[in-house]
């Protein structure tokens, strides 16, 4: 897929990002925007019941289809590809659980939009989420105009319609070291455009996140993590995973670089809350 040309890569350095200090706009007035509910499956979850990231990932790819469909844009604009996730854990989902998930826009342009979808339960789950969608032609794989109706739709909850695309973390990938590992795509991980399923890069980062010594300093409390799809990784690719624990601002966090042959594919980082936004979130109604 052609998208947005990716930034320089930098090196890491102590500077605080847009990973850690981008801000989620607020819901809609009641009754805009699309909303679902179900229960989560013992399948979503981890050893110790939480609702996994690569699970949260696949909801969204779900109440984005359910609202394409109930929409009428499924025959309009049927065609999404996700270049950013932001997932922001403020309670985790612990199984069992029913959760409700509502999705409205935040943001837009001509060919993609910021979707914003928050995941609430009935135990006191709270999971708030942003995704950066492209809208796609499925015969050339390129960015296409959204349609007028699929405009006029999302532009009704948000005033934002100059939405540019910016790249939040540019770090360079590091060195090699002992702690590289190979991740093996598998057949079922591939989607219609031949693409590695947004959904799969999550269960890698899960598997780096559970192999990290103390990752509660991290992961325990309220927190973010963020991935960013920068090329795609498709069927026959070699991915490497490089993580390392570094601080952004003045917060613990983990980034994973996804790499093919040795450029950089994708990043995901997993950071706690910074400063007072603990407190702010912790505050949200549920």
């Amino acid at each position: 897929m052609s998208a947005p040309t990716p930034e320089p890569a930098v090196s890491p350095n102590p500077a605080v990002s847009l990973a850690a200090t981008y801000e989620l706009t607020p819901p809609p007035p009641s009754g805009e925007g699309f909303e679902t509910a179900w229960p989560v499956r013992a399948g979503d979850v981890d050893t110790a019941n939480r609702l996994r990231y690569d699970s949260v990932a696949r909801y969204l790819q779900d109440i984005g289809s359910d609202n394409l469909d109930a929409s009428g844009l499924g025959d309009t604009d049927p065609f999404w590809i996700v270049r950013r996730t932001v997932i922001d854990v403020v309670r985790p989902s612990v199984w069992p659980e029913r959760v409700t998930l509502r999705r409205w826009c935040s943001g837009l342009s001509t060919r993609w939009s910021n979707m914003r979808v928050d995941i609430t339960g009935d135990k006191g789950a709270l999971i708030r989420t942003e995704g950066f969608w492209i809208s796609v032609s499925i015969t050339s794989g390129m960015p296409t105009r959204i349609s007028d109706e699929g405009i006029a739709l999302l532009s009704r909850t948000t005033d934002e319609h100059r939405l540019r695309w910016k790249q939040w973390m540019r770090d360079a990938a590091p060195e090699p070291s002992a702690e590289d590992r190979t991740f093996v795509l598998r057949a079922t991980d591939l989607d219609a455009f031949d693409h590695v399923n947004n959904a799969v890069y999550w269960q890698a980062v899960e598997d780096v996140l559970a192999a990290t010594p103390d990752v509660a300093a991290v992961t325990g409390g309220p927190h973010r993590a963020v991935i960013e799809y920068l090329g795609p990784i498709v069927a026959g690719d070699a991915i490497t995973l490089r993580h390392r624990r570094h601080r952004d601002g003045d917060t613990d966090a983990i980034t994973v670089w996804f790499l093919v042959d040795g450029t950089v594919r994708t990043l995901a980082r997993v950071l706690a809350y910074q400063g007072n936004r603990s407190s702010q979130a912790s505050t949200i109604s549920s």
